[in-house]
């Protein structure tokens, strides 16, 4: 198993619910300008299955990277860090 990367997870925020077992996620993160030194706000959209649909719109969510589970699908929810107040 040497050499193998590790499956990747990120945290972010619940976006849309209305799929069935699926939750799109916004993930942002801070890029630094390689010119300017000065730090840009980057987001990006990921789609991530949720077996029991249990995320709702708003949750801060940790998604693992997985094997593609559809067309658009390669990401799966593992946990709810926060749910929306």
């Amino acid at each position: 198993m040497e050499g193998r990367r590790s499956n990747q997870t990120i945290v972010g925020v619940v976006v849309s619910d209305k799929m069935d077992k699926t939750v799109v996620v916004l993930v942002n993160r801070l890029v630094k300008h390689p010119i300017y030194k000065k730090y840009i706000r980057r987001r990006a959209k990921f789609m991530a299955h949720d077996e029991k649909n249990a995320a709702r719109m708003g949750d801060t969510v940790e998604i693992i990277q997985s094997r593609p589970l559809s067309k658009l699908k390669r990401w799966r929810l593992t946990k709810i860090v926060a749910h929306q107040a």
